[in-house]
C-alpha cells in the first residue's frame, strides 16, 4: 500500500461505497472530490465536503498512515493551511494540530476492495518483462493507443529540436545536422556524434559539402584519427584537415568515438564517411526531406547514400579487409533514420502551420515495415501483433516511459486493466 495508489482510488472514485463517517463518528458527504496535484502541497486542490450540515470548500491530503503527517513535515507548512480533510488508509495516531482546527480525518481501509490493491502490488512486483504480463490482454487496449502514444513522443522530441533550434539561431540546416548525427551514431557514439555536430560552425559544413574529401577530413580529423596517418589517403585526409583548420579556425579540439561493442558495420569510421556522402549527394537535405510526400520520397534521398571507395575492403584505418564490398545504407538503419529524426523533425516544422500534418506523419509510419528488436519480441510474446512502424514505436515508447518505470497508474493499459480487474 502506497500514497500513489491512494491517489488513484480518489481520483478516480474507487469505493466499495461512499457512505463515508469521520473517524469521530461524523457524516461525510463528498460532492467534489477536488483536482489531483502532482506538484508540492496537498494531493487534490478545490474541493468540497459537507460534514455537519456545513459545506466546507479547500484542499484534501491522503496518506498511508496518520502518522505520515509528521514524517512529511506538514506541521507549520503554510501550503497545508487551507486544509479541509485529512485521509488516511489506516488512522494510526491522532494529529493534534488537525483536531485543534476541527479537520476530520476519514479512514479509507472498509471502503477500499482488497483485490485493487492486490491487483496494484501486483503490478508493482518484480517481473521479467512489464508488470501487467500476468494480466494484459490485447484487446483490452484504448481505441486508437498506438496513434496517441505517438503522438506523445513527437510532441517529446519536439521539444528537444525546439532546444536545438533556439541553439542554432532558428537554422533547421543545423538541427537536422546534429540529430542525423546522433542517430548515425546509434546507442555507442549517439552522444559522441552529437557532440562533434555540436562543436563544429554548420557554416563550415555547408561551404565544404561539394568536396567529399574535405566532408570526411574534417569529421576525421574532429575525432582524432589522423593524428598518425597510416597509409596515402589517410596522408590525404590530415593535410585538407590541417588546411581547413587555418581557413576556418576550427576549434583545437578533439572528440574520440568508440568501437567497443559495435559490429564492423557500426563503426564510426564507416557512420561518418556516409553521412559525409549524404550531405555532398544531397544540396539542400533539410529541404527535400521536409517536402517530401511519400515515403519513397524519403527513401530516394537516402538509398544511394555510401561510405567513400577507401572503405570498400576496410571497417578500420589501414587495416585490409578479406571481403570487399561497397557500404551503403542498409534498409534497417535508413528505416531507423527516418523513424526517429526526419519524421519527428518534419512533425516539429510543419505542427504549427498545417495542423492536418499529424495524419500525414502517422501515414509515413504506417506505409514503414513493423522493427524487430528485443522490447518488441517481448510484446509479442505477449499476443501483440505488429503490422507497421507506427504500432512498433507506440508500444517501443510506452515500454520506455510508463513500463520500464512501472508507471502503471499513468498508464493508459494499466488503467484499462485495474478498472476493468476492480
Amino acid at each position: 500500500m502506497n500514497e500513489e495508489i491512494l491517489q488513484y482510488i480518489w481520483n478516480y472514485k474507487k469505493f466499495l461505497n461512499f457512505d463515508f463517517i469521520s473517524t469521530d463518528g461524523r457524516i461525510i458527504e463528498i460532492p467534489e472530490f477536488g483536482e489531483w496535484n502532482k506538484n508540492s502541497g496537498p494531493d487534490f486542490l478545490f474541493a468540497k465536503i459537507k460534514i455537519d450540515n456545513i459545506i466546507f470548500a479547500g484542499n484534501i491530503e491522503i496518506h498511508t498512515k496518520a502518522s505520515d503527517w509528521f514524517f512529511h513535515n506538514h506541521s507549520g507548512n503554510p501550503e497545508f493551511e487551507n486544509l479541509i480533510l485529512h485521509v488516511v488508509y489506516i488512522n494510526d495516531c491522532d494529529i493534534p494540530e488537525l483536531e485543534r482546527q476541527n479537520i476530520p480525518t476519514l479512514e479509507l481501509k472498509n471502503y477500499i476492495d482488497e483485490k485493487l490493491i492486490q491487483t496494484h502490488q501486483n503490478l508493482k512486483a518484480e517481473h521479467a518483462f512489464i508488470a501487467c504480463e500476468e494480466l494484459f490482454d490485447e484487446n483490452k487496449i484504448p481505441l486508437f493507443f498506438e496513434e496517441t502514444v505517438l503522438l506523445k513522443k513527437l510532441e517529446a522530441k519536439s521539444q528537444i529540436f525546439e532546444e536545438s533550434r533556439h541553439k542554432n539561431h532558428n537554422n533547421y540546416e543545423a538541427v537536422l545536422f546534429q540529430n542525423l548525427l546522433y542517430t548515425f551514431g546509434l546507442k555507442v557514439n549517439a552522444e559522441i556524434f552529437l557532440q562533434i555536430a555540436e562543436s563544429l560552425d554548420f557554416a563550415v559544413v555547408q561551404k565544404i559539402k561539394q568536396n567529399d574529401i574535405h566532408l570526411e577530413a574534417l569529421f576525421f580529423g574532429i575525432c582524432g584519427f589522423l593524428e598518425v596517418p597510416k597509409d596515402e589517403i589517410m596522408q590525404i585526409w590530415k593535410r585538407e584537415f590541417d588546411f581547413l583548420k587555418l581557413k576556418f579556425n576550427l576549434p583545437d579540439v578533439r572528440i574520440y568515438p568508440k568501437f567497443s561493442k559495435l559490429r564492423p558495420p557500426n563503426f564510426p569510421t564507416i557512420r561518418l564517411s556516409q553521412i559525409a556522402n549524404l550531405y555532398h549527394s544531397q544540396p539542400n537535405l533539410f529541404s527535400k526531406l521536409i517536402e517530401a510526400k511519400t515515403i519513397d520520397d524519403l527513401y530516394s534521398l537516402l538509398n544511394n547514400v555510401k561510405a567513400s571507395e577507401y572503405w570498400d575492403n576496410r571497417f578500420n584505418f589501414g587495416k585490409i579487409s578479406k571481403v570487399e564490398n561497397k557500404k551503403y545504407l542498409s534498409e534497417d538503419f535508413i528505416d531507423l533514420i527516418i523513424i526517429n529524426t526526419i519524421l519527428p523533425l518534419k512533425y516539429f516544422y510543419h505542427k504549427n502551420h498545417n495542423p492536418e500534418i499529424v495524419d500525414d506523419i502517422f501515414d509515413f509510419y504506417k506505409q514503414m515495415k513493423s522493427e524487430k528488436n528485443s522490447i518488441i519480441a517481448e510484446w509479442k510474446v505477449l499476443g501483440m501483433k505488429f503490422e507497421n512502424a507506427l504500432q512498433t514505436q507506440a508500444f517501443l515508447y510506452q515500454y520506455k516511459i510508463f513500463c520500464s518505470q512501472k508507471k502503471c497508474l499513468n498508464c493508459s493499459i494499466g488503467f484499462q486493466l485495474l478498472k476493468t480487474d476492480a
